[in-house]
């Protein structure tokens, strides 16, 4: 199967009309199954600092629950609802980034991402963004989605929430002075 994510070739033609960005919103096909075994991630900071999570150590973190969150998943339609519970995303930047920052990256294993800005992650205080580790008072196993990310205001196309968390950049546009310099290769659409 052709990979929905590939990107046009250096002399197609297509490049020029059309810059590549996997985390612009988009369609991609049905994943049954992990891209990976574990659910330990790369996170990768302003100061260009990496570290990996785990899902043990989200949950040392303070910890929050969303009731009523629906899964809108390519290829299965809707389920729900769920109460999430985990780490709230602004809670989880606070923890392992002290400075200013200006936006996210969340990236599944399997290539398939989202971009959160500040303000939108800010902004959810009655229904935080979530770093999910539980669902229904129940661990979330692997095969449904660990560590996912969870954003209850989205409740029409799916295309924030990403299961199998596999990289969160964090950027600060501004104290870098790149912009879109700053992103990772992998979401510049070279």
């Amino acid at each position: 199967m052709e990979n929905p994510h590939s990107r046009p070739g250096p002399h197609s033609g297509e490049a020029e009309l059309h810059s590549y960005d996997p985390l612009r919103p988009h369609s991609h096909d049905p994943n049954p199954a992990p891209p990976s075994e574990t659910a330990d991630f790369l996170l990768s900071l302003p100061d260009g600092s990496q570290q990996s999570v785990t899902p043990d150590d989200l949950s040392r973190l303070p910890q929050a629950t969303v009731p009523d969150c629906y899964i809108i998943s390519t290829g299965h339609g809707t389920s729900g609802p769920f109460a999430f519970s985990g780490v709230a995303f602004v809670d989880f930047v606070r923890h392992f980034w002290a400075g200013e920052w200006s936006e996210a990256e969340v990236i599944s294993g399997d290539g398939f991402g989202t971009r959160l800005a500040t303000d939108e992650v800010k902004g959810a205080v009655k229904r935080p963004i979530l770093l999910a580790i539980a669902s229904d008072s129940q661990p979330l196993r692997r095969a449904a989605g660990l560590v996912r990310l969870i954003v209850p205001s989205e409740i029409d196309d799916a295309l924030k929430q990403v299961k199998w968390i596999g990289r969160v950049n964090i950027f600060n546009a501004e104290a870098q002075g790149r912009g879109d310099a700053g992103k990772t290769e992998e979401c510049n659409g070279l």
